[in-house]
């Protein structure tokens, strides 16, 4: 059976249309994702952007600075440290004794938790941390020389 229907003044005959069912576009799968995101994420070595990287990945090229960054071996604990010179956020491989900061070329001294202990200055009471062991500690602010130990802190000329 034709349809007649009316366009720019003019009779037109056609068939009419089949219905076309309204159904939902198929939704495309959801790619599998491990339980931990499949991502890990470490610092660039030329800018210090962080940056994610799928899981076994060797390498990650940064976006910004092009640098290429080593991805330590799977398994690896990574640890973290702000540099003493220019305040940056440093990670490292735990258990490195010391890290040089790629930015200002500071040797930091990087020490585990249960390696740093804690004691106020003995003249201008700053808090100064240093290591465990350690009979004694100068203060960077004021130059005091502060004894720690089990003995109370004794009372030290400021060394030049």
């Amino acid at each position: 059976m034709l349809k007649e229907d009316t366009v720019l003044g003019r009779r037109i005959r056609h068939k009419p249309e089949m219905p076309v069912p309204l159904v939902p576009y198929p939704t495309p799968p959801v790619p599998f994702t491990p339980p931990n995101g499949g991502q890990s994420q470490l610092v660039c070595s030329g800018c210090r952007n962080l940056l994610l990287y799928p899981l076994g990945a060797t390498s990650v090229c940064c976006a910004v600075c092009s640098a290429v960054t080593a991805v330590p071996p799977p398994g690896t604990e990574m640890a973290q440290l702000i540099c003493g010179g220019c305040h940056t956020l440093l990670m490292f491989i735990r258990g490195a004794t010391s890290v040089q900061c790629s930015c200002c070329h500071t040797v930091n001294l990087a020490l585990e938790a249960n390696q740093v202990a804690h004691v106020n200055c003995g003249s201008c009471h700053m808090l100064l941390m240093y290591q465990y062991g350690a009979r004694s500690v100068k203060c960077a602010v004021c130059s005091f020389v502060t004894s720690v130990g089990a003995l109370p802190s004794t009372e030290q000329k400021p060394s030049s």
